[in-house]
């Protein structure tokens, strides 16, 4: 077996990513091939969510005559998030009559009908693909992992980490979204933790900025002052979430602060008992607006202040990079990737979950002083977009695929990882 192959993106071709189209990209880094390279990208399902807008970046934002894209899920798609991918073949092979989660010999004979080039697996929902596509003699495998689930607190079952290090066996590249995530799955799936790339996540600076006329128009909506102060949310309503967290600080701030109001954006389990919760208090009765799923997350980030995620776990979090290039201070758990992006007390505080008083220490000092506000959402943007740009994002999956696509057959057998 020869030595591992690893891709990256220097430090020159990150700076120049934002004035390079995606078709100059193909020129710079090694022209276009004959046809193009077929993905085929697997997992659980396409519903909303970050590692489905993952998706959807790269779809839209590779060179459409270099890649070709495919989608396969094992338990649907939500019609919201085909809308985001219209032109895009989306396959459910589906778990079966037999019921058996890991149907290998059926996703093996869809993956051969459909005869791509990479199968890029993501997550424990799509575990089974780098095996189905060895197996289809797929000449790359990759596979990726984006976040946590809130079972994975503790570590995961024998079973998981067993069927993870067959997956990651037989894939040509495993990497994650965080340094942290990729600490994690090495440790739990018994593998070395170089062999593990970091890839992380990148957000549009140009749809996610600061816009006082959109501001202005989202809360005449909403009902909300122009001069309340306002603190944000923007997520799925889950557990793991820990949006109770945020209720419970911004009640006990009404006494000191009356005018501060928040968005709550996002659906799930937890609506129900939050809007309850809200509904019971008479502090947070009236300050507290639940949008439910929205399109609009660009614009009602714009109508924030403050944007909060008091996350129990985090793989690395979508949502706090678009705040953060939205020009917003943001105040986050300090777990998972989280302290990757955010820099304490220079764009945002760090606390650490489920610590109601901290969290709202942390809201008063950036609530009553307008100014320190300002400052730390000029240095969030800044970072978003100097460290985690969407086009530097695409510049690194463009060199990956590209580089394992035309250099699979001199490196057959070989195991591969990236790096930044």
């Amino acid at each position: 077996m020869s030595s591992p192959m690893t891709v990256g993106v220097s430090n020159a071709d990150r700076t120049a990513a934002a004035d390079l189209s995606p078709s100059a990209w193909s020129e710079r880094l090694g022209g276009k091939t004959e046809s193009p390279i077929h993905v085929l990208h697997r997992l659980d399902r396409l519903a909303v969510g970050g590692t489905e807008k993952g998706i959807a970046k790269l779809i839209s934002g590779l060179d459409p005559d270099l890649f070709q894209h495919s989608i396969c899920t094992l338990r649907g798609t939500a019609a919201i998030a085909r809308s985001w991918m219209p032109e895009v073949r989306i396959t459910d092979v589906g778990s079966g009559s037999d019921g058996f989660r890991f149907n290998v010999l059926r996703l093996a004979g869809l993956i051969k009908a459909i005869r791509p080039t990479i199968v890029h697996s993501r997550n424990w929902g799509g575990i089974e693909g780098p095996l189905a596509a060895r197996l289809a003699g797929v000449p790359v495998i990759l596979h990726s992992e984006h976040g946590y689930q809130l079972d994975m607190k503790g570590g995961l079952p024998l079973r998981q980490r067993v069927l993870r290090h067959v997956s990651y066996r037989c894939a040509d590249a495993v990497f994650t979204v965080s340094r942290e995530l990729r600490d994690f799955h090495a440790a739990q799936a018994w593998w070395r933790v170089n062999a593990i790339g970091v890839v992380h996540n990148g957000v549009d600076g140009n749809r996610f900025r600061p816009s006082f006329e959109v501001s202005t128009r989202i809360r005449q909506e909403l009902g909300i002052s122009c001069e309340a102060p306002v603190v944000g949310f923007v997520g799925r309503l889950v557990a793991l979430k820990d949006v109770k967290t945020l209720l419970l600080g911004l009640e006990g701030l009404i006494s000191k602060i009356p005018q501060v109001h928040a968005i709550i954006v996002g659906s799930g389990p937890e609506l129900v008992p939050l809007r309850e919760y809200v509904a019971g208090s008479a502090m947070l009765r009236d300050r507290v607006c639940f949008t439910g799923p929205r399109e609009d997350v660009a614009d009602l980030l714009k109508a924030m202040d403050i944007f909060v995620l008091p996350s129990l776990m985090e793989g690395m979090s979508n949502t706090i990079l678009e705040a953060m290039a939205t020009g917003l201070p943001v105040i986050a758990t300090n777990v998972g990737g989280n302290p990757e992006i955010l820099t304490d007390s220079v764009c945002g505080y760090l606390f650490q979950p489920g610590d109601v008083a901290e969290l709202r220490n942390k809201l008063a000092t950036l609530l009553l002083n307008r100014e320190h506000r300002k400052g730390f959402g000029q240095e969030a943007r800044r970072r978003a977009l100097t460290k985690f740009s969407l086009e530097a994002m695409l510049l690194h999956y463009h060199q990956l695929y590209h580089d394992l696509a035309t250099r699979h057959s001199g490196i057959e057998g070989a195991k591969s990882h990236v790096r930044n």
